[in-house]
């Protein structure tokens, strides 16, 4: 498979980050420019399959921007005024558009970490 996706895991609850809304940059120099807005589904992914596939997977710098803050707010939690993290933005490149790029998130009020998946 070939493409980009992306999940989302809520580590403090343990459970998959259902509703966290996801935003798609493609970077050019100092150019950020849309490509899509989403959010996630029960399972911590965006429905439709992959976020970008086919003609919209191209190589070039891209970034993920997640709404982490709002999402925590929205379980429930009470987060600081400035919150430690709100909005986590993950700047990657994609290089070989015949491979699955799949970036997963793994979130909790006061720490993140990400990589390159399957």
């Amino acid at each position: 498979m070939t493409g980009l996706t992306t999940h989302v895991l809520d580590t403090a609850s343990g459970k998959p980050a259902e509703g966290l809304v996801i935003e798609l940059y493609r970077i050019e120099g100092a150019t950020r420019t849309t490509v899509k807005s989403m959010k996630t589904n029960a399972d911590g992914r965006v429905d439709g399959g992959p976020i970008l596939i086919g003609e919209t997977f191209v190589a070039g710098t891209y970034e993920l921007v997640f709404h982490a803050g709002d999402y925590l707010r929205a379980q429930g939690i009470t987060l600081a005024e400035p919150a430690f993290l709100d909005v986590i933005p993950i700047r990657f490149g994609i290089s070989d558009i015949t491979a699955h790029y799949h970036v997963p998130l793994l979130i909790s009020p006061y720490g993140y970490s990400t990589y390159r998946g399957s």
